[in-house]
């Protein structure tokens, strides 16, 4: 097929390098570069940096509300559009332009968490199970029919991080699935139903309120790694709190009852890697080397 794809970040890197084995890419749409790093030099975004050196035709509008960018998208006469995380939102003109329209590939078993962060949130909310949603785009956010869908467990101990990237490789592979059968597939439209939002996350939420029971304080800590992390202040310094899991135990909530394991309103979190500022994740043990808890945090 002749495919426009439409992604930015990490996540979308491997949905383009599978869809490049096996299809002709017309154009790639990604966010415009950013100020990154010290220096606020221009970053392109991962899946810039991918189709360029794949050698694929990059483009990066800063909005396609415009007659002229809603005319150059038609122009390429994609047979289909490949949407995953690109960041923009899409008219109704883009929508159409493509032969077969625009499918999108969706980190969530929707209608749960629509919107900005799902994986974040499922993990947050203590989900057992996500999954992936390739889905026909219509002007709703996330509402459109699901074409094929797949779920997936979520461990324990997982952090965003490491769903973020099994998530991504489902998505991979289900898009070239949907992608081969699509002439055969019956959109299913979503029910009423279930409907969740996951709004993006808030740098507001990151900071650990231990009174909260161990259980949602861990989910938070799993579900912020690696960004923008959970953290609390110890000794002047904001620490990060990349790793946990629910430990024995219990006290008055911010006691450190040993190691790293912190007593909550109900129960207690066993922190098993951390960051301090200026420095790499590490291991609880190696973090607490050169870091003195408090009785109480």
């Amino acid at each position: 097929m002749k495919i426009v794809f439409m992604g930015t970040p990490e996540f979308s890197v491997p949905v383009l390098e599978a869809l490049h084995a096996r299809h002709e890419i017309l154009a790639v749409y990604c966010q415009p570069p950013r100020p990154a790093g010290r220096g606020k030099a221009e970053r392109p975004s991962p899946v810039q940096a991918r189709a360029e050196a794949l050698g694929l035709p990059v483009r990066h509008p800063v909005s396609l509300r415009s007659e002229e960018a809603q005319r150059e998208f038609a122009a390429l006469g994609a047979d289909v559009a490949v949407v995953v995380a690109y960041g923009l939102i899409l008219p109704q003109a883009v929508l159409d332009a493509p032969r077969l329209g625009c499918l999108n590939i969706h980190a969530s078993l929707l209608p749960r968490w629509r919107g900005a962060a799902p994986i974040q949130r499922a993990i947050m909310a203590g989900d057992r199970e996500t999954g992936v949603c390739i889905m026909h785009m219509e002007a709703g956010l996330d509402t459109g029919p699901v074409l094929l869908r797949e779920a997936i467990p979520i461990g324990a101990e997982e952090t965003t991080a490491e769903l973020h990237d099994r998530l991504s490789a489902l998505g991979a592979r289900l898009i070239v699935q949907a992608l081969d059968r699509l002439p055969d597939l019956a959109p299913e439209p979503q029910p009423e139903a279930g409907v969740t939002y996951a709004a993006k996350i808030d740098k507001a939420e990151a900071r650990v309120d231990w009174t909260r029971p161990a259980v949602e304080v861990d989910r938070l800590i799993r579900g912020l790694s690696p960004f923008p992390g959970a953290w609390v202040e110890i000794n002047g310094e904001r620490v990060k709190l990349l790793r946990s899991r629910l430990a024995p135990g219990g006290g008055v909530p911010g006691q450190v009852l040993g190691g790293f394991t912190v007593a909550c309103g109900d129960g207690a979190v066993e922190i098993t890697e951390a960051q301090r500022e200026g420095k790499r994740p590490m291991p609880a043990a190696e973090v607490l080397r050169g870091l003195i808890l408090p009785h109480r945090l």
